[in-house]
């Protein structure tokens, strides 16, 4: 059973077998959970026999998920204050070790919204406990969940792998950068942290329970005594048998807590993940949504800890969002720039029918009122605007590097993300055979755009890896220009590196002797772009406004008159956005724009003519 798989067990389960698996399990200890709040002072969270207990007394946790990468630093304060007027007390958080150490050794854990601490001390001020989730793997839908890229410059890395000498090497560097941060704000030393988790859904990967044991020591080598805890499907860790002793065994779309004590002993069970929603793939016919009012009502009728797998979602901005495959790479599901997630808490900030379907019923579970609901943040408006051509790919192209075959993104420039062009002179036409396209592929012959070809297999996507180049006298310059998403995060496809990691043929004979282009779309390179000078001949085009707004605010960009591309707003990369679907609107928050003129860049892989962005207040049409 693959990840996508767990939503369907929570939401179709009937209410009336998941009750009995309730009550099979052993509910909460006699009297009323205490409700104490985070206060500075140090407390005792512990793993007692199937329960937790905060100062001796029986603690439920009422967690939701956010993650501080995906919201804007300035919401921060907000959305924690939305999931306490929700009802909640404990607020669970990944981080996400490539957003904080871009390269070997390379660590910013200050700027934006990358201040995990901060994050951490809001929720202390705020009256919320924490439940931290750091990794070194931790899924999220992230870009390799959660791993740095750099680990694919290793040819032969193999990552959540104790034996590797580099994935290790990184793994300590990286528990060496944070713990110090970690070890103040744990629950015994006055922070709001209860609890850490070691690793994440490791039995859906492999089955080296010493591998956990491992990580578990070194963190408390770097003086973090816990407590810990896993979170897994039930049939994962069931088949591989890699529950921690010791450890709270947090169930990941599933309820069946007898069988799930069976496993943890005397060690608690509660609901590492339970999902409200789902996440959404380009190509998806609709936005995923879930319905689990139920579940919720029968966990607070049996006093079961549980964590909303998301309570807010947020955005995943740059080039954050990660994908899905099956284990030989086949079946290509990239994550949309949205991370709304169906949560309670929208991508916005404001909340959904679900939110005020569950502030009731955790209101009627807890001992003191709820707050009241904070106002959510306003909207901007703008009249649509239409950017226009501002500068070619095509003359921009930095230094060409020789190489025999083609290959990966990481092993060619050590690049993670944006584009490679690859190219070489080609006599006549022919079947072009490309194989192994990471992801999406634009071809030209003689300057001429031919196709393209894509990884996503989809009912208005070219199928296969074949396209016929046209005939023409003498040679012509064939340029296959190669755009990426984000690196598998999930399953067995860990090496899931980027551009052409196969052959190229035409008429069946491999082509060899190329010219690879990095194109990295990072803020140096694109200030150095040069302007056009004409009309752009071909497609790969930048294309630029100046808006100009009355006030700041929140808002959304409806680019769903252009084609596949990236979008950036006062330097600010909002994501990727992509005609095929769901998603046709980008969300920029307050923060990234203001009053008076605004820099709106768009690079389109496909459009030569501009094409209107008009303003959007919600991601749904």
């Amino acid at each position: 059973m693959q990840r996508r798989d767990f939503l369907r067990l929570t939401v179709l389960t009937p209410l009336a077998a998941l009750s009995s698996r309730l009550v099979a399990g052993t509910a909460a200890p006699p009297g009323m959970p205490v409700e104490r709040m985070p206060d500075g002072q140090p407390h005792r969270f512990e793993l007692s026999p199937r329960h937790f207990l905060l100062d001796g007394r029986p603690f439920q946790i009422r967690s939701g998920e956010m993650h501080p990468i995906r919201i804007p630093a300035d919401y921060w304060r907000h959305r924690i204050r939305m999931a306490k007027a929700m009802g909640l007390n404990t607020i669970a958080i990944y981080l996400m070790w490539n957003a904080l150490e871009s390269a070997p050794g390379v660590f910013d854990l200050k700027s934006g919204n990358r201040d995990f601490v901060r994050f951490i001390k809001l929720c202390q001020e705020e009256g919320m406990w924490v439940y931290l989730r750091p990794g070194p793997y931790v899924c999220g839908e992230w870009d390799f969940g959660g791993l740095p890229p750099y680990l694919l410059r290793h040819p032969d890395v193999r990552v959540r792998d104790k034996s590797d000498p580099d994935y290790m090497a990184a793994v300590r560097r990286y528990l060496d950068a944070i713990a110090p941060h970690i070890a103040p704000l744990m629950t015994g030393r006055g922070g709001p942290i209860l609890m850490l988790q070691v690793e994440n859904e490791y039995a859906s990967f492999g089955h080296d329970l010493d591998y956990l044991e491992l990580l578990r020591s070194m963190w408390r080598e770097r003086g973090i005594e816990g407590p810990f805890s896993i979170s897994d499907g039930l049939g994962q860790i069931q088949k591989q048998r890699t529950y921690l002793p010791g450890a709270a065994l947090g169930l990941d779309g599933d309820t069946d807590f007898a069988a799930a004590q069976k496993i943890a002993g005397e060690a608690p069970v509660w609901i590492g993940e339970g999902y409200p929603g789902w996440l959404t793939h380009w190509g998806d016919q609709d936005f995923a949504r879930g319905d689990y009012a139920g579940t919720l009502r029968q966990l607070l009728e049996q006093g079961r800890s549980f964590n909303l797998y998301v309570a807010h979602g947020g955005t995943n901005f740059g080039f954050g969002a990660g994908a899905n495959a099956n284990g030989d790479y086949s079946q290509f599901e990239p994550v949309i720039t949205s991370y709304d997630y169906g949560a309670p808490i929208d991508e916005h900030g404001a909340p959904t029918a679900d939110y005020h379907t569950f502030r009731k019923m955790l209101a009627a579970h807890t001992k003191q009122p709820l707050p009241e609901v904070p106002a959510t943040p306003p909207m901007t408006r703008f009249a649509p605007f239409t950017p226009q051509p501002h500068a070619a790919l095509w003359d921009n192209l930095p230094t060409a590097k020789q190489v025999q075959q083609p290959q990966p993104y990481e092993l060619l420039f050590g690049q993670d993300h944006g584009l490679v062009l690859y190219r070489r002179p080609v006599q006549g036409g022919g079947e072009l055979a490309v194989d192994g396209v990471r992801d999406y592929a634009t071809v030209f012959h003689g300057g001429r755009y031919v196709d393209c070809l894509s990884r996503v297999q989809h009912p208005q996507l070219r199928a296969g890896n074949r396209l016929q180049l046209p005939t023409r006298r003498g040679d012509a310059l064939l340029e296959i220009l190669v755009d990426s998403f984000g690196h598998v995060g999930y399953g067995q496809a860990t090496a899931d590196r980027k551009g052409i990691v196969g052959e190229v043929r035409l008429d069946g004979r491999p082509l060899q002797g190329w010219e690879a282009v990095s194109l990295p779309l990072d803020g140096r390179w694109l200030a150095s772009l040069r302007p056009l000078r004409g009309k752009p001949a071909r497609p790969g085009v930048f294309f630029k406004a100046s808006l100009s707004l009355q006030q700041s605010g929140d808002c959304y960009f409806d680019v769903a008159d252009w084609a596949k591309g990236y979008l950036w707003v006062n330097g600010q990369l909002l994501g990727r956005y992509w005609n095929l679907g769901p998603q046709q609107r980008l969300y920029c928050p307050a923060s990234w724009l203001r009053a008076g003129d605004n820099e709106v860049l768009v690079f389109d892989l496909h459009r030569t003519e501009a094409a209107a962005i008009r303003c959007a207040n919600s991601l749904h049409a």
